[in-house]
């Protein structure tokens, strides 16, 4: 039964969407609100970032320690590199 209905509305909705004329289809209102919302929560998302990003701290010291005894990769951390010798 559920089949027959929604084949009997698709009957009664197909000779409505060829009278739509396709040069006159916006998204109108609804696009608009959504497309505001959107712009919305991405700015609200970056302001959030920068809010948070801003409150990290960043240690430069530990990088050389860790260089010093060995372990890590051995590079400067957060620092500039020295030139090449040679």
């Amino acid at each position: 039964m559920p089949d027959m209905s929604a084949s009997l509305a698709l009957t009664h909705l197909v000779p409505l969407a060829k009278e739509v004329d396709q040069n006159k289809v916006t998204p109108g209102v609804l696009g608009f609100i959504v497309f505001a919302v959107m712009a919305l929560a991405v700015w609200g998302l970056m302001k959030s970032m920068n809010r948070r990003l801003g409150k990290v701290t960043f240690e430069e010291d530990a990088g050389k320690d860790t260089a010093a005894t060995g372990k890590g990769t051995g590079g400067p951390v957060g620092g500039k590199a020295s030139p090449a010798k040679g």
